[in-house]
């Protein structure tokens, strides 16, 4: 969205109020609806300030159990507005997270918020902080409970000796 800031920068106004729908970009495994994006423009005495908030709908599946997840990814996003030119680009570069830049009388909000979405995004979605997955043998989700496989587990490379206290039960 692309917000004009006309008003506020001749001091007609002291705020201007933001409310939009995004669609954000598609990630694989991941399905977003529209985010929705609300927030305030303020003039604060000589600079202005951009507070938003993004509510983004997501349905995936859990990294580890392969569950189905949904869930609302919330994120708030404030940055100081400053004018072009008045930061030189290697500064910038330094402050990315502070500021976003104004081109003539017209902010755009999208390309810095969507960055942000995206880098705040989790990179593995779970359907619970304890999820133990699947069995390793069968599959099965280990949250619908016990599947019966054997976990006792002989590592390979010491099986060979596993004969040896076999005989020592034969012999009692």
């Amino acid at each position: 969205m692309v917000v004009d800031v006309a008003p506020l920068l001749r001091g007609e106004v002291k705020k201007i109020d933001i409310d939009y729908m995004l669609s954000p970009e598609q990630i694989d495994g991941v399905r977003f609806e529209d985010a929705h994006i609300n927030g305030v423009l303020t003039d604060n005495s000589g600079y202005m300030r951009l507070r938003l908030k993004a509510e983004l709908v997501y349905h995936g599946e859990c990294a580890r159990c392969l569950a189905p997840v949904d869930g609302v990814f919330s994120l708030d996003f404030e940055r100081t507005v400053a004018t072009e030119g008045t930061i030189d680009d290697d500064r910038l570069e330094e402050l990315v997270d502070e500021y976003v830049i104004l081109s003539g009388h017209e902010l755009d909000v999208d390309e810095p918020l969507c960055e942000e979405l995206m880098l705040g995004f989790p990179t593995r979605l779970l359907c619970s902080e304890d999820c133990e997955g699947l069995c390793p043998k069968c599959g099965k989700p280990k949250r619908e409970g016990d599947c019966g496989c054997s976990q006792r587990e002989i590592d390979p490379r010491l099986a060979v000796l596993a004969h040896f206290f076999d005989e020592d039960e034969d012999e009692k």
